[in-house]
């Protein structure tokens, strides 16, 4: 697949070019979309929660696209900035991939999970936006696809993966990581959420999910989680563990539910 830049001169730092991958299935059998973003502690990017993800999907007849945003050095606003380009460049290439504006799903994977709810939460303007006609489209998606997301902020004795919120912000200062905090910023419009996380994850501890399934419930957004017992952190499809990757059927009948596949 060949990757395409977000902007033709990209702003802000840029120590790489951000990009995005199309992935068009063979039977295409809906017309909904998800914007998938690699986990990596935003300090990398990894391939077996990026491409691996969009083959899967486009194998079950939907359009997938990863976005290579950009990672440390880089800091915010540059990663939110390249989520909310790519979701505003899907939307205003809808039509040449026969998408509908109104079914645009983010995914991501621990770090990757963050700026998937960060970009369905934090409705604050960022420096950069508004400088062509593809900044008009909506930056907001539809739903969010969370597979052991980082959530909470390294605060009030969270157990928070400090290290994403650092690479992130370039502290660990918690007055400053709470405004990014996806459970701090749920509110009523936020969209409905897929998530999934095992028990016994050494890395990203499952309380994350769990605090922001309640935000949501609190907010009353439909959510669908499963939490597998066992299990260590990133294992994207899980192909080595038949169990685990039941996630992967599960998150197809969640698109039939709700009437996008």
């Amino acid at each position: 697949m060949d990757s395409i830049n977000l902007w033709k001169s990209t702003p802000g730092m840029v120590l790489e070019t951000p990009t995005i991958t199309p992935f068009i299935p063979e039977n295409k059998k809906t017309d909904a979309a998800v914007i998938i973003f690699p986990g990596g502690a935003y300090a990398k990017r990894a391939a077996h929660e990026g491409d691996v993800y969009a083959e899967f999907l486009a194998s079950e007849g939907i359009t997938a696209f990863v976005v290579a945003y950009r990672v440390h050095p880089h800091r915010f606003p540059c990663q939110l900035l390249d989520a909310r380009r790519a979701i505003r460049w899907v939307r205003a290439h809808a039509k040449e991939y026969g998408i509908d504006k109104n079914k645009v799903a983010v995914m991501g994977s621990s770090a990757g999970g963050h700026l998937a709810a960060m970009v369905s939460t934090y409705k604050k303007a960022i420096d950069f936006e508004g400088i062509d006609s593809i900044d008009r489209e909506n930056c907001m998606p539809n739903a969010q696809i969370l597979c052991y997301p980082v959530i909470l902020s390294p605060a009030n004795n969270n157990p928070s993966h400090s290290g994403s919120y650092r690479n992130l912000t370039g502290t660990k200062e918690a007055d400053i990581c709470k405004e990014f905090d996806p459970e701090l910023n749920a509110d009523n419009n936020t969209p409905p959420a897929f998530i999934w996380h095992t028990s016994q994850d050494p890395a990203v501890n499952v309380i994350n999910s769990y605090r922001y399934a309640t935000a949501l419930k609190i907010n009353d957004i439909p959510t669908e989680m499963h939490i597998f017992p066992f299990g260590r952190h990133g294992l994207g499809l899980a192909p080595q563990n038949p169990h685990i990757n039941q996630w992967c059927i599960l998150l197809i009948n969640w698109f039939k539910e709700i009437n996008w596949l």
